[in-house]
């Protein structure tokens, strides 16, 4: 399958990046495609970790801190190490700071860095009809401007996958060609260490898993560096997993909703998000299930955009690059393999589209689109 992207309006770009073989070059062609960018980016303040963290840091001082994630990566998931090996080279970047890429949110931890909203995220199974993960992507660092679509399809697989990406990340949503989406949540707990990103955990499960059941199983297995909530969706049920250092949490239900603060009574009283983001994640989630139970199980991709692009589930910046604020809205279509993203704020921002469709290129390719 190759995935196909259409864009209407002129808000912002959505770099298209096309990659396939093995680990390595799928990491080599993505940095290549987007190598300007990538430097420009780490070169802002270290992905401008500098301009949200409260105190500076340089690369030498973050060394033993990439090193100890690194080596959890290598084990749990080599390939994903051989694709930040590969991004590093294409994109004429050193190996620590491809690695930094996909370590933001663990540098920048949750005790230094007050957390005001973090993503409103729902779930929806077929029920005769076609099944739906949708949510808003709200993040810090206004990285509107770092949104890119990553095509994977690896060497040896049938199995390709369409990734949301941020600056380089390997990871952070998507949904693959087996039907399995997913998302996610920030949720703040437990002592956050070196372990595999949940960003990357997120694009091994894409790779890995053909649907609900089986991502799971993958989760158990896996040592998480910190704590989040995945929202997964396949043609037959969704769930969310709270994830908060080695346990998980999980319920299913044809119907999932999720927002910022724990849901599994065994987690909630280890909850560590502040009191008015708690009041604010309990809003988002009460509008998001109200909102939801009134939307027809038929709609359509706008609808569930219209659902994303108000507030208080859209969330609005205030200028303040360390606030979270909504950078972008995805509606993913498991069984379809589509992916629909609203860059920027999704109430003034249009909808691109991709999908996957056809085999992919024999030839590597170096096109990127907008």
């Amino acid at each position: 399958m190759t995935a196909t992207g259409t864009e209407s309006g002129t808000e912002l770009r959505v770099p298209y990046v096309r990659v396939h073989g093995e680990p390595y070059e799928c990491g080599r062609l993505h940095g290549a495609q987007l190598g300007d960018s990538l430097r420009e980016f780490v070169g802002d303040g270290l992905a401008r970790l500098a301009r949200i963290l409260p105190e500076p840091m340089s690369l030498k001082s973050l060394r033993p801190v990439l090193a100890a994630h690194r080596a959890e990566i290598e084990t749990q998931t080599p390939r994903l190490a051989d694709e930040i090996r590969g991004l590093a080279a294409g994109a004429g970047l050193s190996e620590d700071e491809a690695l930094l890429l996909q370590l933001r949110r663990e540098i920048m931890g949750y005790r230094r860095i007050p957390t005001a909203g973090d993503c409103t995220t729902y779930a929806r199974s077929g029920g005769g009809t076609s099944p739906v993960l949708a949510q808003t992507v709200d993040l810090n660092g206004d990285l509107d401007d770092r949104i890119g679509v990553i095509h994977v399809a690896p060497a040896g697989s049938a199995r390709q996958t369409l990734v949301l990406s941020f600056g380089g990340l390997l990871g952070y949503l998507g949904v693959n060609s087996d039907g399995l989406a997913v998302g996610l949540n920030l949720v703040l707990g437990g002592e956050w260490r070196p372990g595999l990103p949940p960003y990357l955990a997120i694009r091994h499960l894409l790779d890995s898993a053909s649907g609900v059941d089986e991502a799971v199983e993958i989760l158990r297995g896996l040592k998480l560096a910190s704590s989040r909530t995945l929202v997964l969706c396949d043609r037959e049920k969704t769930a969310w997993v709270e994830i908060l250092g080695d346990e998980l949490r999980i319920a299913e239900a044809d119907v999932t909703t999720h927002t910022n603060h724990f849901l599994h009574p065994g987690f909630a009283p280890r909850d560590e998000l502040n009191v008015f983001a708690r009041n604010f994640s309990l809003l988002r989630l009460d509008t998001c299930r109200e909102k939801l139970a009134r939307l027809p199980s038929d709609a359509g991709v706008e609808d569930h955009f219209a659902l994303l692009s108000a507030a208080p589930i859209r969330v609005e910046g205030n200028g303040d690059i360390r606030r979270e604020r909504t950078v972008a809205a995805v509606v993913l279509r498991p069984d379809l393999g589509e992916l629909h993203v609203r860059p920027g704020d999704p109430a003034r921002s249009r909808t691109r589209s991709f999908r996957l469709r056809e085999p992919a290129p024999t030839r590597p390719t170096t096109k990127v689109t907008a």
